[in-house]
C-alpha cells in the first residue's frame, strides 16, 4: 500500500481505521558494484513485503542521508545530519497533523539517526515512533550467528538480487578498518572498490532467508503499533 498508488480521499478513508505509516530513510551512495540506491532499495522491498501482510501505508522514501565520507565516489549524494533531521522531523509533524500517529521509520543507512525532536514527540505521547536500522536488527544478528557471517557495508549482507547492478567480485576481501585513515587520505584511498570487507556474495537462498527473517520481525513490530478502533 504505497501513497503513490492512492489519492487523498483513499488516505482519508485509511485514517478512519488505522494511523500507522512506514517511512523509509536511506541514502544515495557507493556500494561497490551494487546499486547506488542500495540503502533505499533494501528497506523499500522490506516495507512492501510488510505492507502486504499488515495492510499498512508506505510513504515515498527519503533518498538522501549523511554520506559525506563517500563523497569522492561519483554518484554519491550527501546531505548534512542537520538537514536530514529537519526533513524527517517536518515529514512526521505534517503527517501527525493529518491524523497519523504510528510512525515506523525503516532506515537503511548508518549515517542517519533519529532527531531529538522526534524523540520528544515520542516521549510526550504525541506519536508512537519506532526507529529501525534493519542491518542492526535482532533478526540479522541471529542470522549472522547461525551462519558465522558478518554483515558489513557493501559485502554479502547487502547483496540482494534486486539491487545487484553489475558483476559481483568473487571471493572475500579483508576487513577494512577506517580508524587507520591517515592524514591526506580519503576513505576511497583506503576502501578502494567500496566494500568494507568480508565475502562479496553468498548463495541467494541465504539472502532470501535473511530477507524473510527481517520481514517477519518488522511485521511483528508494525502489528504491535496498531491501535484498535
Amino acid at each position: 500500500m504505497r501513497l503513490e498508488d492512492m489519492n487523498w480521499m483513499d488516505v482519508e478513508r485509511y485514517l478512519q481505521h488505522d494511523d500507522r505509516i512506514i517511512l523509509i530513510t536511506g541514502a544515495t551512495e557507493q556500494h561497490c558494484t551494487l546499486s547506488l540506491l542500495t540503502d533505499i532499495l533494501i528497506p523499500s522491498r522490506l516495507a512492501d513485503a510488510v505492507a502486504e501482510r499488515e495492510k499498512v501505508l508506505v510513504a515515498p522514501p527519503l533518498n538522501f542521508g549523511n554520506s559525506r565520507q563517500f563523497i569522492t565516489y561519483p554518484g554519491t549524494i550527501s546531505i548534512s545530519p542537520e538537514a536530514f533531521h529537519t526533513i524527517i522531523t517536518e515529514i512526521v509533524q505534517g503527517l501527525l497533523a493529518q491524523g497519523f500517529a504510528g510512525f515506523f521509520i525503516l532506515n537503511g543507512h548508518g549515517g542517519n539517526t533519529i532527531s531529538s525532536q522526534l524523540e520528544d514527540l515520542q516521549l510526550d505521547g504525541h506519536a508512537r515512533i519506532v526507529w529501525y536500522d534493519w542491518w542492526h536488527s535482532p533478526a540479522v544478528h541471529d542470522f549472522e550467528a547461525d551462519y558465522q557471517l558478518r554483515l558489513e557495508h557493501a559485502n554479502w549482507g547487502e547483496n540482494f538480487p534486486f539491487n545487484r547492478v553489475g558483476p559481483v567480485p568473487v571471493g572475500e576481501k579483508p576487513l577494512v578498518n577506517l580508524g587507520y585513515l591517515e592524514a591526506g587520505h580519503t576513505v576511497r584511498d583506503v576502501l578502494g572498490d567500496g566494500s568494507f570487507g568480508g565475502q562479496y556474495q553468498v548463495d541467494d537462498s541465504l539472502m532470501d532467508e535473511l530477507f524473510q527473517r527481517v520481514v517477519d520481525e518488522i511485521t511483528e513490530l508494525v502489528h504491535a503499533m496498531k491501535i484498535k478502533h
